[in-house]
Formats: C-alpha cells, structure tokens, sequence
C-alpha cells in the first residue's frame, strides 16, 4: 500500500500570470511547494503534473520529478486522476492532491488528510483549522461543519455554523473551522469523483467538493492545529510571501 502525492500545475492563471514560474525567494513558487511538500515526506511518490513544458523542466532542472498531462483538463483533481491511472502508480491505493500555489501548507494538514485515507476511515479526505469567527462573512474563505464521526457535512463560502445566538460565538462546544485545501482519495473515490457532472451546488458555490458530497461520496476532515496556509493568487499574495518566506524558513 504506497501513497502517491501529486501537485498539480498549470500557467493559465489569470490574476498571477505565469504563477507556477513566479519566483518565491529566488525559486519558481512551484518548485518551492514540491520542496515543502516532498520533505514532509507523507508520500512514497511525490510528482508535480503538469501540461506545460516551462514548467516541468523548472520541476527537473531542481532533482524534482515531474508528469506530462492532458491540456484540457478544467480542473486539478481531473490532473491527478490522469497521473493516478498511469501504469507506474498502479500499486498506490492512496492519493493526495497537494495545491501547487501553497508553499506553506502545514505537514498536519496533509499527513492528516493522507492518513484518513490510508487508514480506511472515509474514501476522501481533507482537513481544516480551528479558525476566529471574523471569517464568516469572508467569501475567500472557506468554511466547513463535522458530523460526530468527523465527516464533513457541508462546505460553504457562508459563515457556518450562524451562530442565531450571539453567546454561542467563543462556545467550547462548537467551532468555526476553515478548510484547507488539501485532497486525499482511496482510488476507486478519485475515479468516481471524476466521473460525475458537476452540481448546481458546487456551480453555486464554486466548490468542487460539493460535487462529491452531493453524490453521496463521505469525505473525513482531519482538524489540524496549526495557521491555515493561503494560496498565492496576486501580486499582492506573491509579494506578502517572500517578505515572509525567511522568516517561515526559519521558524521550521
């Protein structure tokens, strides 16, 4: 039972033209996330995927190892599918799905996400953090709710829970809890997951995850006590990451 760790990429970034390329610290942000994420190392197998010739070489020239993908993929998850149906990954039972702009993704996050999987508990899994009560009204945050046994019971760009009683904020019985945008899928959960059209809820919402709630797909929340990493998107994010890249080093 291997796990496979895949990092999706792709140039077509709209407000961060060329962002795989982009440099972090004197180093392509995509290099720096699979650094960060291979050191960690939660996978027998970590791989950038890409479409993009600039960007695997980018991946190789730094000892990475990186796969060729279909171009007309519309989403990451489809990405990794296609890398997971390769006949060199056929004996990885577990896949994670890593984002390729978040360079500081926290190891709790991941290896948690990985292991929900890999232990049997749900066919997907992911994770999120404690997170203040000032990100309800956040659509750029992404928030989520747990049933007892830990599976997610809806993701929303809407305050969930809405506290209706104002001395329910700060309650030690329930928590506001921000996703985080790591993926890990048994292989037949992947391969459902990418056969199905996407749902009014997640057109809605703009939440692939959704897509697989809706058709009945659990998905487990590993919780994981450590700062939400954000993904980089703008200017403004990419120049907010290397005046805090030194200091992230650092503090490891």
């Amino acid at each position: 039972m291997r796990t496979l760790v895949v990092i999706p990429a792709r140039l077509a970034a709209v407000r961060l033209p060329q962002k795989p390329l982009r440099l972090l610290a004197g180093v392509p942000l995509i290099v720096r996330v699979w650094e960060r994420v291979s050191e960690m190392k939660v996978g027998d197998v970590c791989v950038v995927a890409t479409d993009e010739p600039s960007v695997a070489k980018a991946v190789t020239d730094a000892g990475g190892e990186c796969v060729m993908t279909s171009h007309r993929h519309t989403s990451g998850t489809e990405r990794v599918a296609e890398v997971a149906a390769m006949p060199q990954f056929a004996d990885c039972t577990t896949i994670v799905n890593v984002q390729g702009d978040e360079p500081f993704i926290g190891e709790r996050a991941v290896r948690g996400a990985a292991e929900i999987v890999s232990s049997g508990r749900f066919p997907v899994g992911t994770a999120a953090s404690p997170a203040s009560w000032d990100i309800a009204s956040n659509p750029n945050v992404v928030k989520v709710v747990l049933g007892n046994d830990g599976r997610a019971l809806y993701f929303s760009r809407a305050g969930i829970p809405y506290p209706r009683d104002p001395e329910c904020i700060g309650s030690t019985e329930i928590q506001m809890l921000q996703h985080i945008g790591v993926y890990s899928y048994s292989r037949s959960a992947l391969e459902r997951w990418v056969s199905l059209k996407p749902h009014p809820l997640e057109n809605t919402e703009r939440l692939e995850q959704l897509r697989a709630l809706a058709d009945g797909i659990p998905i487990g929340v590993a919780i994981a006590h450590e700062p939400p990493a954000n993904g980089i998107d703008t200017e403004d994010d990419l120049s907010r990451a290397n005046a805090r890249w030194h200091e992230f080093i650092a503090g490891r």
